[in-house]
């Protein structure tokens, strides 16, 4: 088993800022975990993934298995994020109606053993996608790629909740969007810095022409390919989704909004292609025009221009408020990692961006 992570990046030594009781977390598993615990026997070695600006990773790595172990960074935190207890949860409920999740091992919400709570899941074996694909594929490769994601995706949003009282309890019915703006707004507001902009103009398109729900979906609310686990064998078949911090039970465009914010194409401009996470430009990719024609087309859902730009600019809204929390830590000397620096210019680019998109609304 290899010392890096699902994309090839080597796990490196844990950051002293986010060490933890190695051994309290191995006699914690040792009693209370759900699987493999004829594995457990030992002390781990632990990694950390450098990957991810949200939770923190880590590979711990057994004789017989790797695990992973996910908890919440040091310092502030928004009302609801980091939910250790709510990704463990929507995972666990999901598997027997969504063959893309890992198999939890075991959820800890006692703070004295590190300090947190965290949950440990199996590793699932594959590759994770990130701003360069690991193979030389050709362009129809590339594409059958792309719709062999967006088929997970239409996947997710077509899971019957209801046959998961737990899941089903994420749902607060129709409203998401009206919900979200709200929430994301408010967010924005409670992580301000000195160099925040004046986004009141790009709120109040939002406002404005938010529509009604589409529907009560499962949704991951981070789908992305580096959140992927592609087949080694097979790199045209996903195997995986992680990261389910943010799933909960809402309305499937905003989904798909929320996964295009992320999705920079060879044409667009250099400052955005600074930012690639994703392998989104390799040829063969399709556009963010010909993934929403090709999903609302499974899913059934018509679609104008005119009506997604709202999605649109709300994914790009949000992201900026994904983005200024993240940088609301650093500026407030709350993380040293350095990755964290880039993201106060990003919000102010995306505010442009924003900008830009409602100009031409108009």
């Amino acid at each position: 088993m290899s010392e890096r992570d699902d994309a090839g990046n080597p796990a490196k030594a844990v950051r002293d800022e986010d060490a933890f009781d190695v051994e309290a977390v191995a006699a914690w598993l040792r009693e209370h975990a759900l699987a493999f615990r004829e594995d457990l026997e030992r002390t781990p070695e632990v990694r950390q993934f450098p990957g991810g600006a949200s939770n923190l990773t880590y590979l711990l790595r057994y004789p017989a298995r790797d695990l992973v172990l996910r908890r919440p960074p040091a310092g502030v935190k928004a009302a609801g994020a980091h939910d250790m207890g709510r990704e463990f949860v929507i995972q666990r409920e999901l598997a027997p109606l969504f063959p893309y999740v890992a198999t939890m091992v075991g959820h800890c919400t006692d703070a004295s053993v590190i300090g947190s709570d965290f949950y440990v899941m199996e590793r699932i074996e594959g590759t994770i996608p990130r701003r360069d694909l690991p193979w030389d594929l050709p362009p129809a490769e590339v594409s059958r790629l792309c719709e062999s994601v967006l088929d997970v995706l239409v996947a997710l949003h077509s899971v019957d909740v209801t046959a998961s009282p737990e899941l089903a309890a994420y749902g607060r019915g129709d409203g998401y969007v009206d919900r979200q703006l709200g929430g994301w707004t408010k967010r924005f507001a409670d992580a301000r810095t000195d160099d925040t902009g004046d986004w009141s103009d790009v709120v109040a398109w939002l406002e404005a022409h938010k529509p009604g729900d589409v529907g009560q979906r499962m949704i991951h609310n981070d789908f992305r390919f580096d959140n992927l686990v592609l087949d080694p064998d097979d790199p045209m078949t996903v195997v995986g989704v992680l990261d389910w911090e943010m799933a909960t039970v809402g309305d499937p465009l905003m989904d798909l909004g929320g996964m295009l914010s992320y999705w920079v194409e060879a044409g667009d401009d250099e400052f955005l292609q600074m930012f690639r996470r994703q392998p989104t430009t390799a040829p063969g990719m399709w556009t963010r025009a010909e993934v929403v024609a090709h999903y609302c087309e499974r899913m059934g859902f018509e679609m104008t221009p005119e009506r997604w730009r709202f999605y649109e600019v709300f994914g790009l809204f949000r992201l900026a408020v994904i983005a200024q929390q993240i940088w609301y830590r650093y500026f407030h000397g709350q993380t040293t990692n350095e990755q964290y620096a880039v993201f106060g210019p990003a919000v102010g680019y995306l505010e442009t961006r924003c900008r830009g998109l409602v100009a031409a609304a108009e």
